[in-house]
Parts: C-alpha cells; structure tokens; sequence
C-alpha cells in the first residue's frame, strides 16, 4: 500500500503518519510544498525511531509524483463530501491512499476529475470539521489492510 500526503502542513501529523507507515510496511509520499522542514524536532519526536523503517519519497509536486505512477496505478482521494465511504471501496496491495493538506484539503479540480475514486469518511457532528489527518490514514489503511486479510502480519 502506499500513502501520499499532498503539501501535509503539520509536522506531528506526518510523523505520526510515517509511523504508521513503518510498522504496516506502508510507503509514505509527501509532495511538497511542505509546512515544515524535515529536520523538524516535532516531525522526528512523532515519528520516533521508526523513520528509518519508513520506505519514503519526496515529490516536489504533483505532476513529478504522476509521473512516476504505474499506468494500472489506483489512487482513492479521501476527502469529506465524496460519494462514497471509505469502507465501500475495493482495495488493493498497490493503491494509493491520497490525503490532502491538514487546512485546505485535496483540490477540488483533483476530486472533481476523479468522482470514482474519492471517498470520504463519514461524520456525525455538523460543528466538528474533519478527524485529524493521522487518524485519517490510519482508518483508511487499516480498512484497506483487513479486505487484505492482514496479510505479512507478525
């Protein structure tokens, strides 16, 4: 599986993300711009030790990270106001899990181009805007690691 976050902004977000990568075998993008430096102190303490377990790479922007996709490559954008949950998509080992910016989300030109594929998680709090970015992948990863059946679990 692999988990893109496009311009993340908050540095413990990402670490926290890149430790879930590390202990699923996950491959982490970030495409920049990034909110923060890599050597940033609160990027490394969320992530701790594991980022030397995190397969990762770094995109300078969106058109270099599609340039490198497989042309079969499947991406699902998670972003609030998709057609369908999370939990309806059919996941695969090699898909793609796009995440947006912690304050502004994924483009909507990007959703828009891609109404297949862009599925949302389900809220039940009008007042409350969005689940933390972290928390995010995790449920979306762990759906699509269980159709899976865990596999390479330890």
């Amino acid at each position: 599986m692999h988990i893109v976050l496009v311009e993340p902004e908050i540095p413990p977000n990402t670490g926290n993300v890149a430790r879930l990568c590390a202990a699923t075998r996950t491959k982490l993008h970030l495409i920049e711009p990034l909110g923060f430096k890599l050597d940033d102190k609160e990027l490394k303490r969320a992530g701790m030790d594991y980022w030397e377990h995190v397969e990762w790479h770094r995109w300078p922007d969106w058109a270099a990270f599609q340039r490198q996709l497989p042309p079969d490559a499947m991406l699902w954008f998670i972003e609030s106001n998709g057609p369908r949950h999370y939990s309806e998509a059919s996941y695969l080992p090699n898909d793609y899990l796009v995440f947006g910016r912690e304050t502004a989300g994924l483009p909507k030109k990007l959703l828009e181009s891609n109404p297949d594929q862009w599925l949302r998680i389900p809220m039940f709090n009008p007042r409350s805007r969005s689940l933390n970015l972290s928390n995010c992948a995790a449920l979306v990863l762990f759906e699509a690691l269980r159709q899976q059946g865990f596999r390479g679990e330890v």
